[in-house]
């Protein structure tokens, strides 16, 4: 136990008790605060949910079974097939589709099951994550008893990490690599050779590729290249490759807690073991509202277009200030503000905007730089008319 609790002492404080820390002492000096700080959609959930989970009330009196239904798994490898062009037989939604509830779960969870036991001796297992990064990564790395590597993701790199570029003794030792595109915070949006190129690094190295992609479904112009279709472009199957994905954004569904995991068949054999020991299945009337959604893309458009106009009203807002630019992904504003911190106390001290510091989503690099400092990070989560509000105090402030 006691290693248990240096790991998740070495972890830290998880970035919105920092938040708290930070702000919570202060006083706003308006009355209606918004929350800019945390990346749940507040748009109107589709009429579907309430209609499919009402249908099936009665499955509420049963056990889910973890690889949840045919008819999600189905419905699942049939959206992949379509969004990503696969060719027919890629997926088998039996051997390699696996409902989750919700994608944390599983990006953590992964980790357990993808880092092998530390021989006596060895260097700890690498995990590679970009920087910033999603804190969940950091976390389960830890936690699993692996070597958290982060590898810069800066607007000097385009905003996304090179594993590429790692050294060979980095790479010989890698257990696992989270790689997610379209990028949180930034928004950047992986090219297929590079995700291609990641695939045969990772089959290359034998470790496990995590696509992150639970923003897949918010982009500007043209929708993202994934890691199945990597997969598909570079042969050998799905052989070391899972994907990650969620209804929370895609949706606007947060509170659903509904995501799958697809890929390679071994590791989701292997997860779902684990899973079947400290693991927890949607239950089943929820699993058909999710089922209904991934068939259904009206929603999806229409979700999509009102972040777009979300991003014109910041463009007018905040265009040509702070580093600002139109992310090609997700809902995030990445904005540089010199201290994060400071900014973000400013901010909701004189206009009750919370928002997150950007040193709070990265760590310290070697030379003790932490490529977040300077940053914000602002979810143009609500609807239009509080975004432009929470804009235009954005603006009068910063």
């Amino acid at each position: 136990m006691a290693v248990s609790g240096d790991r998740l002492e070495r972890i830290g404080d998880y970035p919105f008790d920092r938040l708290r820390a930070l702000l919570n002492p202060v006083t706003p000096r308006v009355n209606e605060p918004i929350m800019l700080s945390i990346g749940e959609p507040q748009h109107t959930p589709p009429p579907i949910i309430k209609e499919t989970v009402s249908e099936h009330a009665a499955l509420w009196g049963r056990y889910p079974p973890m690889a949840g239904t045919a008819e999600f798994r189905r419905a699942v490898a049939d959206w992949l097939t379509r969004r990503y062009a696969l060719p027919d037989g890629l997926l088998d939604p039996d051997k390699n589709v696996i409902p989750v509830s919700g994608t944390r779960e599983a990006l953590f969870m992964i980790a357990l099951a993808a880092v092998p036991e530390r021989g006596e001796g060895a260097a700890p297992p690498a995990v590679l994550m970009p920087n910033p990064f999603y804190q969940v990564y950091l976390g389960a790395a830890v936690v699993a008893g692996g070597e958290p590597v982060l590898v810069p993701a800066t607007r000097e790199v385009g905003f996304l990490p090179d594993f590429v570029a790692l050294d060979a003794a980095t790479l010989a030792r890698t257990a696992l690599a989270y790689y997610c595109s379209p990028a949180n915070p930034q928004g950047a949006i992986a090219a297929l050779d590079t995700l291609r190129a990641l695939v045969r690094l990772a089959r290359r190295h034998g470790f496990v590729m995590a696509f992150d992609e639970c923003y897949s479904e918010i982009y500007a112009a043209d929708p993202p290249p994934g890691g199945l279709a990597a997969c598909a472009a570079e042969g050998g199957g799905l052989e070391g490759v899972l994907v990650f994905n969620s209804l929370s954004k895609r949706s606007s569904a947060p509170g659903l807690r509904s995501g799958f995991v697809a890929g390679d068949e071994r590791l989701i054999r292997r997860f779902t073991r684990l899973r079947e020991y400290g693991g927890a299945a949607p239950p089943l009337p929820l699993l058909a509202a999710a089922t209904a959604l991934w068939r259904d893309e009206a929603h999806v458009a229409e979700n999509r277009a009102l972040y777009r106009k979300k991003f014109d009203l910041a463009e007018a807002a905040l265009g040509g200030k702070h580093g600002f630019y139109r992310p090609d992904g997700g809902f995030y504003l990445w904005l540089e503000v010199g201290d994060g911190e400071a900014a973000a106390q400013r901010l909701w001290r004189e206009a009750g905007i919370r928002v997150m510091p950007g040193a709070y989503l990265a760590r310290a690099d070697a030379s003790g730089r932490n490529p977040g400092a300077g940053y914000i990070r602002c979810a143009l989560v609500h609807d239009l008319e509080t975004t432009d509000r929470a804009l235009q105090r954005m603006r009068a402030v910063l």
